[in-house]
């Protein structure tokens, strides 16, 4: 791959890690970028992956030595989450993600209508609706899946779980998304390497930014207050949920 297009790549993974780190949806500059420097739809997913790993063990660990995530209260979480990643890698090797890429806009949209007619959400801790286990059971498989399967909204779907079914605050559950991002990345970067569809260069290079940016969005996260992560993630989600459904619906 020529000089000029890894550099580029450096610098999407720079953007990818920062914006992923705080509000989620990295994918959609990733995974474009990869298409774009010319890798096939199932490379680019198991590069993406590769790359993607970096920037969320980055922000776990930030978050973690923050005190904003206690990994062992999460270990439901992982289990379930790298089950339903592993599930859903396996099985989009296998078929065509189309009924996904149509329905997933839609999700994306309920998800920023909540969050943009609920403005408290997020703003404090309240009552959990699911107990632990059952919300990791539950989320961790579906999302987990959807992740292997899939993956752009990843992030704003763990967010939104956390803040509604469990009752966090919205920096506690940007801190937990990580957790699980990083589960899923990290068994479907296996399940896709098992199959061969990583490209090792173009993912360590983007790692590499993806690293950087995540450091610095984590950075903003543990800085600043809810507020802040409030109206990064409605932009985000927003502009994620915006190209899919151009992709989806209008493009040629």
């Amino acid at each position: 791959m020529p000089i000029p297009t890894l550099i580029l790549l450096g610098f999407a993974g720079i953007l990818a890690g920062f914006i992923d780190s705080i509000a989620g949806g990295g994918g959609i500059i990733t995974v474009p970028a990869l298409l774009s420097a010319g890798l096939p739809p199932h490379l680019a997913l198991g590069t993406n992956k590769l790359q993607s790993s970096f920037g969320s063990f980055t922000a776990t660990l930030r978050y973690r030595r923050n005190r904003l995530v206690r990994i062992r209260r999460t270990v439901w979480g992982i289990v379930f989450t790298a089950l339903g990643a592993a599930i859903g890698t396996l099985t989009i090797q296998h078929i065509s993600p189309d009924f996904l890429q149509k329905a997933i806009p839609l999700f994306l949209l309920a998800v920023f209508l909540y969050m943009l007619l609920s403005p408290k959400a997020g703003s404090q801790r309240s009552r959990a609706r699911l107990s632990p286990l059952i919300f990791y059971m539950l989320m961790g498989l579906s999302i987990g899946f959807y992740d292997g399967f899939f993956g752009p909204g990843t992030g704003s779907f763990w967010t939104v779980a956390f803040v509604v079914l469990l009752g966090h605050e919205l920096k506690e559950a940007t801190a937990h998304t990580k957790v699980m991002n990083f589960t899923s990345n990290a068994v479907s970067l296996a399940a896709f390497a098992l199959g061969g569809h990583v490209v090792l260069i173009p993912g360590l290079v983007m790692g590499v930014g993806e690293v950087i940016g995540a450091g610095l969005g984590s950075h903003l996260v543990i800085r600043r207050g809810v507020g802040f992560i409030r109206g990064f993630f409605l932009t985000v989600v927003a502009v994620t949920m915006a190209r899919l459904l151009y992709v989806t619906y209008f493009s040629p």
